[in-house]
């Protein structure tokens, strides 16, 4: 027997026609070098359907791939409608790849039309004669002091859709399966692989957004995505603002902490979202500023430090709501917030919640497993294993089936490569990626918690641990350590201040001080280039730890 419900395909179109039908009134404020615009969401929703044809126009295929190298504005935002309501394929390129991952990505999409970004035209335009695909360069003039080239494959977009016929009546995709947008992973290993999201799977996803236990998004709220537009798809939030009717304020070129905080508390802004390594900068800051209207602060691409999260809610109440996922988890796939469990402990007690990753959102199942042998491990808060998820907006396999199904379990679960705990609630406390665990006799010692620890430390701004070979524990946990502005530091204080925290065995064998911990082109501690620079380290002056018995007999 079957239900007898109306069969509607869920797809984006309906996130485009519920905002213009809906929510017309509300704004999008996007900040410019030297100013701010504002459009209300009617306005907006008339330029999309002037970009729709616009592609018409410029003879992109049905399902042509769009690419996209902009930062977070409302321009970006229009093209993240009008692409996948006309059926062809959002595709937001990396504008922090290195330059030859950056032509093999738009080779492999196959793009045929590129949005840039102005400001960005000196990193993308020497690049040019080596995309294969790309018949269109469509310039968003974002006022930047940049001169455009005079190419024949050269327009402007404001010129582009000046000369356009609105769409007109409804748009609508047929299959929802059908692809709405791509993003490349990062590319840490390898060339870049494709993620590509289905209608479905980003509808889906958006509603998640808008529950209690997700960002709980609503018309009421005004959003401040941090996150790259190009970092899978800003974490779905643009899509959950529209859906929900939020209103919108997008931070341009202008990414300092100084501008961020400035447009939360002049814009009244109640949601954001960014990687910790953007709110470690704008930490400092936040005395100088009333964000007494935030409500949520979004953070993840990497652990968040409690001493981080704790920093914020001493000074401004709100501390962080850590989210876990990745772009083949679209990328939403667990959120911490606090359970009616939660209520009665004590405010530490709560902190440490608030550190760990968090449930499964809803529609998402994740399992742990043993990276080895495949073995599902328990949920006890002891037990490590690799994250594996499943769900209807989780990767199946990657575009062109690169990466030879390796990361993909034969019953079809996502491999992540982040290993975890979880109590016996499906709690998630991340402990490490598989490829940064130090293995030190014959045991596991997780980096993050390392790393946590240490930032603990009031005078430690970043720190970032990597393995170092040893001669007799094969590998020892090495601390590469950045010093607050204007504070003083020594490896023994810091040894000192982890004695009581960690395992004996756990001590770092050195710490070295560095000016910075390198970032990968998502804000990610980049431990990789960490790896290559110590790559030879030898222990000059051991810790205990690496000296006598190593604690564990």
């Amino acid at each position: 027997m079957l239900g007898l419900m109306q069969d509607r395909p869920l797809a984006l179109p309906h996130v485009f026609h519920r905002a213009e039908e809906y929510f017309g009134h509300k704004t999008i404020v996007t900040a410019g070098a030297a100013d701010e615009t504002s459009m209300t969401v009617s306005e907006w929703a008339q330029r999309v359907r002037r970009l729709a044809t616009v592609f018409d126009t410029l003879d992109i295929s049905a399902d042509g791939r769009v690419g996209t190298f902009a930062w977070n504005t409302g321009r970006h935002l229009e093209l993240y409608l009008a692409a996948p309501c006309t059926g062809r394929v959002l595709h937001t390129l990396n504008i922090r790849l290195f330059p030859e991952q950056l032509v093999y990505v738009a080779n492999h999409a196959e793009d045929e039309v590129v949005f840039v970004d102005r400001s960005l035209l000196p990193l993308f335009w020497p690049l040019v004669d080596k995309l294969e695909t790309v018949r269109h360069v469509v310039v968003l003039d974002d006022g930047a002091d940049v001169e455009i080239p005079s190419d024949p494959r050269v327009h402007d977009y404001e010129e582009l859709l000046a000369a356009a016929t609105p769409f007109e009546g409804r748009f609508e995709i047929a299959d929802e399966n059908t692809a709405a947008a791509m993003c490349y992973t990062s590319g840490t290993t390898g060339n870049p692989k494709g993620v590509v999201y289905s209608h479905r799977s980003t509808l889906l996803h958006s509603l998640i957004t808008l529950t209690a236990d997700g960002a709980a998004l609503s018309e009421r709220d005004v959003l401040l995505p941090v996150v790259p537009m190009f970092h899978a798809n800003a974490w779905g939030l643009p899509y959950g603002a529209l859906l929900a009717g939020s209103s919108l304020v997008f931070p341009g070129p202008n990414m300092t902490p100084q501008a961020i905080a400035g447009l939360l508390e002049r814009h009244r802004v109640t949601v954001t979202g960014g990687v910790p390594t953007i709110w470690m900068g704008m930490q400092p800051l936040l005395a100088q500023h009333d964000l007494s209207a935030l409500r949520m602060i979004l953070c993840g691409g990497s652990a968040v430090p409690k001493a981080l999260s704790e920093a914020y809610r001493e000074a401004i109440g709100v501390p962080m709501l850590h989210a876990w996922g990745m772009t083949e988890t679209s990328p939403i796939a667990t959120m911490s917030t606090a359970r009616s469990r939660h209520a009665t402990l004590s405010e530490d007690e709560r902190a440490d919640i608030r550190a760990r990753q968090g449930q499964a959102v809803p529609l998402v199942e994740v399992r742990l497993a043993d990276p080895a042998t495949g073995e599902i491990q328990p949920w006890d808060d002891v037990s490590t294993g690799e994250i594996q998820a499943a769900g209807p907006w989780i990767a199946a396999d990657y575009y062109r089936g690169e990466g030879g199904g390796a990361q993909f379990t034969e019953d079809g679960w996502l491999r992540t490569g982040d290993v975890a705990t979880a109590d016996r609630y499906g709690f998630l406390r991340l402990v490490d990626r598989t490829k940064d665990l130090i293995k030190s006799g014959g045991e596991w010692i997780g980096s993050v918690e390392l790393e946590n620890e240490i930032m603990a430390h009031p005078k430690v701004a970043e720190a970032a641990v990597i393995a170092v070979p040893h001669p007799k524990w094969v590998e020892r946990p090495l601390a590469c350590v950045v010093v607050k502005p204007g504070e003083t530091l020594t490896a023994e204080e810091v040894i000192a201040h982890l004695e009581p925290r960690v395992a004996k065995w756990w001590l770092p064998d050195a710490v070295e001080f560095i000016d910075e911990v390198p970032k990968t082109s998502v804000g990610k501690f980049s431990k990789k280039t960490l790896r290559e620079k110590f790559g030879g380290y030898q222990v000059a002056t051991p810790t205990a730890a690496s000296t006598t018995d190593d604690g564990r007999t």
